[in-house]
């Protein structure tokens, strides 16, 4: 695929909290060609929300909190450092109800989703309750859906449980879908804290930053009662339904 500082290929990872994301941004910016871009619309929605995350005072501080500018920037400008590749890495539960989200249909869209036991599991261990809203699946089907329609086929779907039984094959696999070589230095990566990372990296990317590779895979079996059980049975159709839809390997 051409592309110039002007157009860049845009490409959006939606995900929800305690997936691989992080470490897929890094695969992205070890590649020399992609600019990342992380979770640009966290400051806009926790202001939005009022929610209290950790570091809520500095990260709306530090980001932009208009949800308009940042999607119109997002979609329409060039990539940060007029690299030919903008990688942006998104929580779909920050995207914001009351505005349009029409200018996501101007991005090249990729859905990373996990079973939500385990997202539950994982997020309950820095956050003392979970509500389904919270691990983003059920905003990411009804994006899911308004990026297919637009479309008029199904955009690609990566489970982050197979992607970690084999990296190589996904990232090349998906590097081939979105019309971009591949190369190995996705694969890995320096240890360490980048400039890119958001100003909440200090609270959530300690594994990341010791990480020079993705983690291996390795079986998991989430042990959920009450609060984090419903969440995650809430969330299990949506799961199920983008999850018929995701790429597999030949």
């Amino acid at each position: 695929m051409s592309t110039t500082s002007a157009a860049p290929l845009r490409v959006a990872m939606w995900s929800g909290p305690r997936n691989i994301s992080t470490a897929m941004m890094r695969a992205w910016e070890n590649r020399g060609d992609c600019a990342v871009s992380d979770e640009p619309l966290y400051a806009a929605y926790l202001a939005a929300t009022g929610l209290d995350h950790p570091g809520r005072d500095e990260i709306i501080a530090h980001g932009d909190t208009d949800y308009e500018r940042v999607a119109n920037t997002l979609s329409t400008s060039a990539a940060p450092g007029g690299q030919p590749v903008w990688y942006q890495k998104h929580m779909t539960h920050h995207l914001q109800t009351k505005y349009s989200s029409a200018w996501v249909n101007k991005l090249v869209n990729v859905f990373l989703i996990r079973d939500p036991a385990e997202v539950v599991e994982s997020y309950l261990k820095s956050r003392p309750t979970v509500a389904p809203e919270d691990i983003g699946l059920l905003q990411q089907v009804k994006l899911f859906d308004q990026v297919a329609d637009h479309l008029g086929h199904a955009p690609a779907v990566i489970d982050a449980d197979d992607f970690l039984r084999s990296p190589g094959p996904f990232l090349e696999a998906l590097c081939e879908h979105l019309g971009i070589g591949f190369t190995e230095r996705m694969l890995e990566w320096p240890a360490g804290r980048r400039d890119s990372d958001g100003i909440w990296a200090p609270h959530w990317y300690d594994a990341v930053w010791k990480s020079t590779g993705f983690e291996a895979w390795r079986p998991r079996s989430p042990q959920l009662s009450g609060e984090g059980l419903r969440a995650a049975e809430a969330c299990r159709p949506a799961y199920e339904k983008l999850r018929a839809q995701r790429l597999v390997l030949e």
